[in-house]
């Protein structure tokens, strides 16, 4: 028999700029410890030994974020030593992966109630790590299987082949950041989002002398309220030099980090515990790693039609902007209602600290639904070396 399984509560960071923005001085384990602080405290007289485990996402887990980086956080959370931790990796997808899993243990009764999200800094643990380890003969594989592009260029491939021009593209990142300065501006953030404390030091060379800044971060530090086409336009492609993909219809280097709490029915009853939403279910894929970016087209359809529910039933669909590119072949293809196609905007000008992104993107779209009073939501995502992912949700 399978259990429903809830989202009780979803909380995440403020998303900063890498590597010299707001949350460049802060490590991801006190990042996503704090996001974990604040997400139990919005739930008052809760009994935090009744949580099964902390199962956390990321995407670089080495250096500051390595050393089984949830268990690290279940222990700086000031959660009781009974509460375990698991980090896992799906690159981008880590986020997402860490809540589904979570689903999947409650789902069956292994458990009834399990914290669930995801956390990378950027600014700290560079992309790809400290030190590159791919087998060299699976990194030069002729056969078509090669991991040797860059995630540019892989969305290079995709504008070439979905014939999307550099105007498409510029003008999408565009409305990607208009959307999210508009969101901010109305405070649609402010309810999902936990104020970090972050210490700042700067070192005085001519007076030899160091100071220390306590900074409460609450705002997203991406978007851009003055990017317009014009200055889109004069920027150069980075990954090709006849290409289209450039720094402003890519998603910005980031850190952040987000956690959702999950709980069965019976978990709802003895704690009293009102549900934000409910998850449907998950599905994951491979696509050839040269157009990674298309992992949603293979992941999406399978999961709507396994539970019955036409696009056209979605009020909300959070479609991770990687790189406009691969957002506008993804919507060419899947036939998504633009009006509800990251209507606050998305990674582009909202950033994207990849194994905190998945997580990110469906705390947002839960609050969402709830403000707009939808009742389906769908997030998902393309994934690094070829994958795609899908989620759904219900509002309750």
């Amino acid at each position: 028999m399978k259990n429903d399984v809830f989202v009780v509560a979803a909380k995440r960071s403020a998303v900063g700029r890498a590597p010299k923005g707001q949350l460049s001085s802060i490590r991801a384990d006190d990042i996503i410890s704090q996001v974990t602080k604040g997400l139990l405290n919005s739930l008052p007289h809760f009994d935090y030994s009744t949580i099964n485990d902390l199962i956390l996402g990321c995407a670089m887990p080495e250096g500051e974020q390595g050393l089984n980086l949830a268990r690290i956080v279940s222990l700086m959370s000031d959660l009781p030593t009974s509460v375990a931790g698991m980090t896992l990796n799906r690159f981008c997808a880590s986020g997402l992966s860490a809540i589904e899993l979570a689903y999947q243990k409650i789902a069956v009764g292994s458990a009834k109630m399990i914290l669930a999200g995801g956390v990378e800094s950027m600014s700290r643990v560079p992309m790809g790590g400290f030190r590159s380890t791919l087998n060299p003969d699976f990194l030069l594989d002729p056969t078509g299987r090669t991991l040797a592009l860059g995630m540019g260029q892989t969305a290079e491939n995709l504008a070439k082949q979905w014939q999307i021009s550099r105007d498409e593209q510029d003008q999408y990142a565009l409305t990607s950041h208009h959307r999210a300065v508009n969101a901010q501006q109305l405070g649609y953030f402010e309810e999902e989002i936990i104020p970090l404390s972050v210490r700042q030091q700067q070192l005085d060379l001519v007076n030899l002398t160091l100071s220390n800044d306590n900074l409460t971060v609450t705002k997203d530090e991406c978007p851009r309220a003055d990017s317009t086409l014009e200055s889109l336009s004069r920027l150069k492609p980075v990954f090709d030099v006849k290409g289209s993909v450039t720094a402003g219809n890519s998603s910005p280097l980031s850190d952040g980090a987000a956690m959702l709490l999950l709980a069965n029915e019976t978990a709802l009853q003895e704690h009293n515990l009102t549900p934000l939403a409910r998850i449907i279910g998950f599905h994951t894929t491979g696509v050839p790693p040269h157009i990674m970016g298309i992992g949603p087209v293979e992941a999406v359809p399978p999961l709507l039609h396994r539970h019955g529910i036409n696009r056209n039933e979605l009020d909300w669909i959070e479609l991770n902007e990687a790189f406009a590119a691969q957002v506008l072949a993804v919507q060419k293809t899947c036939q998504f209602d633009a009006d509800k196609l990251n209507p606050q905007g998305s990674a582009i000008a909202l950033g994207h600290p990849l194994g905190a992104t998945g997580a990110i993107r469906a705390t947002s779209l839960i609050h969402g639904l709830r403000r707009i009073k939808g009742r389906y939501g769908l997030v998902t995502l393309c994934v690094g070396m070829g994958q795609g992912i899908a989620a759904l949700f219900e509002r309750v």
